[in-house]
């Protein structure tokens, strides 16, 4: 039986993904290259090829890795493979927008509970990230900070050991993520509680997010950010 909100001291969050729109980010980009080069692209066709491309031997950081990627998948749609192409599509990542309860979901939540942002995202690209979310977070933890990348529980114990030096333990974390790949799994199979932010609920398949072997049933689980934040608001009410 899952535990009460108010039993958390924190609330740890993917970001790419869960909090921010990263495939709307990729197919907008695509799609510019697309109509400046006469060219239609299907979005969700792109994302399939970016999903393959993005973890193939050898990938960078991401978003740094988009440059490459934009190499790989540009001949399968039809467009220009060239250098500046792929610069474009990762330095939009710099204009990539927050779902649109992102923000205030966050706002919300941080009157209640300390927020940890774990992204396998770099550093450079979470500071544009934090600013389209209203900067919400206690602490942050990126690729460059961990020196790994979700699923790797190394990413998970780099958290683990900061909230241990503040006197807590994980059982004091609540886990909020959208990928059952990188982060559901991870965290059943370490331990944690989590909640599954369903985000392609009314799409088909897993979009640009790599499909996990095995679906794990999330402690909690909700369809939006806005939905999570009105069951802790709810929950803490019936506390008072």
């Amino acid at each position: 039986m899952a535990r009460g909100f108010s039993e958390f001291k924190y609330l740890t969050f993917d970001v790419v993904g869960t909090l921010i729109d990263f495939e709307s980010g990729i197919t907008n980009c695509l799609a510019g290259i697309a109509a400046e080069t006469g060219v239609a692209i299907d979005g969700e066709e792109a994302l399939a090829l970016y999903r393959q491309a993005r973890y193939m031997p050898g990938a960078a950081l991401f978003p740094d890795d988009l440059a490459r990627v934009y190499t790989v998948i540009a001949p399968q749609l039809g467009l220009p493979a060239e250098e500046k192409y792929g610069v474009r599509l990762r330095d939009s990542a710099s204009v990539w927008k927050g779902f649109p309860d992102s923000a205030a979901a966050l706002a919300e939540l941080a009157k209640s509970h300390k927020l940890i942002a774990m992204t396998n995202a770099r550093r450079w690209a979470l500071d544009h990230f934090e600013k389209k979310l209203a900067s919400p977070f206690f602490a942050t933890f990126t690729a460059d900070d961990t020196g790994t990348e979700k699923p790797d529980p190394a990413f998970f114990q780099k958290v683990f050991d900061f909230v241990s030096s503040r006197g807590d333990s994980k059982d004091d974390i609540l886990h909020v993520a959208q990928s059952q790949y990188h982060d559901i799994g991870i965290s059943r199979a370490l331990a944690m509680t989590n909640c599954w932010i369903e985000r392609r609920h009314a799409q088909k398949g897993y979009g640009g997010t790599i499909e996990p072997k095995h679906f794990t049933v999330p402690d909690y689980h909700f369809n939006s950010m806005a939905d999570f934040a009105a069951a802790v608001r709810e929950s803490l009410k019936e506390r008072t």
